[in-house]
């Protein structure tokens, strides 16, 4: 595959949380009779010409595997006991020909594709020196829900090597273009029980 010069869009969704919060695998909980990967990988498949779910655990979730939804095996880093969601990034960032790449976490219920269509049409009033298009939150960045120039990789790399676990202490060393969200709903992630019961 050549690199893209037009609009084209890869998604990337992580899926290595170890959910102790949980108590279960939150890639797995149902929403009617879809899983929150399969439904957070549907949406991404509408916007993009191709999605990599990054896991360690590929066998868990061979059930999304298509020609258009790529399972990429999460290698954990030396002197790690798991990795931090910035490594799959990057790791699945390597295998991406597109300028812009659509970053999201598993466990987005109230993710919809037309927000996330909308959201895309944004990427045209990106500064050519800005790596991302973000939403913003009172703490920072809202890292695992927004886009990413493919090129953000040459700082990343480095960061990543030197170290660095932080989407948000790398984030604060470039310029990133904010997100503006009429309904904030759609980042709301589950983390405990009660976040599910809330929902289901």
């Amino acid at each position: 595959m050549t690199k893209s010069i037009g609009n084209e869009i890869t998604a990337i969704v992580l899926a290595g949380g170890e959910s102790s919060r949980m108590g279960q695998d939150k890639a797995l909980l149902t929403i009617g009779n879809q899983t929150l990967l399969h439904k957070v990988c549907a949406i991404a498949t509408e916007v993009s010409i191709i999605v990599y779910v990054v896991t360690p655990w590929i066998e868990r979730y061979l059930f999304i595997s298509s020609p258009r939804c790529r399972l990429v095996k999460e290698k954990l880093v030396l002197n790690a006991k798991s990795n931090a969601p910035i490594i799959g990034f990057v790791q699945a960032l390597g295998l991406v020909q597109t300028e812009w790449v659509l970053l999201l976490a598993c466990d987005l219920p109230y993710l919809s594709s037309s927000q996330v269509k909308q959201w895309s049409a944004s990427l045209t009033t990106v500064l050519p020196t800005e790596i991302a298009l973000l939403p913003r939150n009172f703490k920072g960045w809202e890292a695992l829900c927004g886009f990413y120039r493919h090129s953000c990789l040459s700082s990343l790399e480095p960061y990543i090597e030197n170290g660095g676990r932080s989407f948000q202490s790398w984030l604060g060393k470039h310029p990133v273009k904010e997100l503006i969200l009429k309904d904030r709903s759609c980042l709301f992630n589950c983390n405990t029980p009660e976040d599910w019961q809330s929902i289901s």
